[in-house]
């Protein structure tokens, strides 16, 4: 384990989720490779969870994450953020909605003041926060309000064999035509691939965009916006000098064939481009927020809460997660340092 940078910070996501079982998972498995990180999260109910789990974990309960990184190889750092109310996993309790909410908070802070590398979110519940009147669709777009910058937030979901980012994310399906604008294609093109240069690595990426109609349109037979907001955001790229093809037909761009010819696809909305990376390699997907000022990733899924308890939850997309963050982190501090 490096010592090099500060600890990743892990938030509970929602208490009665999965979220809790996954990091005492982690930690558990962990081995040499194992970025340190730390859980913010109160320490009676890590404790009565990994109780229910079987499992028998040190905890090293702190105020601040200071000596989480001299910690972890012998305990789980716990940096203490307490519940109001008694989780029963499984049953979400909007009671705690807040208290998940800042929890997130703290994490980003910690990364401005140098305490934490990165942020790794465990599944919220929306259905729980919106009772509480949560106002953003979900994690990206609350995350996004957390920067000092006006920005637009972009999901990239990053597996070994495939990237794929969503245009429009979290809306209606019966919305997307009326959201997908030139702009909007262009500027979301514009962050994944400076993302991809910067914290992936990818020297020249080669972006492959997706049509919004089946077989992209057939030319404007089926439908106005391929033809006329598309492949005016692609034409937009190309003059850039950016490697972008498209509009292509969605169908025939996931094969193992066709991934070769592209870095990443950028679909037209949410379940066009996550259906196929969730069917192609569920268990090592990322999600990604790329564009943010600080380096949030988070697991592939969501809270479960029908595993919350149950010791049957898989720890794979949370280590995805956990080692993509610090892969990242890594590279941000090589690109600031000239490397």
């Amino acid at each position: 384990m490096s010592n090099t940078l500060p600890p990743i910070a892990l938030t509970p996501g929602e208490p009665a989720g999965i979220g809790i079982d996954l990091v005492l998972g982690l930690w558990a498995a962990r081995n040499q490779e194992t970025p340190a990180f730390f859980l913010i999260d109160d320490p009676q109910r890590v404790a009565e969870r990994a109780h229910l789990l079987g499992l028998s974990i040190p905890f090293e309960i702190m105020e601040d994450p200071s000596h989480a990184s001299n910690a972890f190889s012998k305990a789980l750092p716990v940096l203490r953020h307490d519940f109001p109310a008694y989780t029963t996993p499984g049953i979400p309790n909007v009671a705690n909605t807040l208290a998940t909410l800042e929890a997130i908070n703290r994490a980003v802070t910690l990364i401005r003041t140098g305490m934490a590398s990165a942020v790794v979110t465990n599944p919220i519940q929306k259905e729980t926060l919106y009772q509480a009147g949560f106002k953003q669709p979900g994690h990206t777009e609350y995350l996004a309000t957390l920067s000092d910058i006006n920005l637009t937030p972009v999901m990239l979901i990053a597996a070994p064999d495939l990237k794929v980012v969503p245009v429009t994310i979290h809306i209606p399906l019966a919305e997307v035509s009326r959201q997908l604008t030139v702009e909007k294609i262009f500027t979301t093109a514009m962050i994944t691939y400076n993302a991809l240069r910067t914290d992936f690595g990818i020297i020249f990426p080669r972006l492959a965009l997706t049509g919004l109609n089946p077989h992209a349109g057939e030319n404007g037979m089926l439908g106005r916006e391929d033809n006329e907001v598309i492949a005016t955001a692609v034409a937009k790229l190309t003059a850039k000098g950016i490697d972008a093809c498209g509009p292509l037909p969605a169908d025939t761009l996931f094969y193992e064939e066709a991934r070769r010819n592209y870095d990443v696809v950028l679909g037209m909305y949410h379940d066009q481009v996550l259906v196929p990376i969730k069917t192609i390699n569920f268990w090592k997907g990322v999600n990604v927020t790329i564009g943010l000022p600080f380096i949030r990733t988070s697991p592939n899924h969501g809270t479960a809460l029908r595993l919350a308890g149950t010791g049957t939850a898989r720890i794979d997309s949370l280590r995805a997660a956990t080692d993509m963050a610090w892969s990242i982190a890594h590279r941000r501090v090589k690109s600031s340092d000239g490397r």
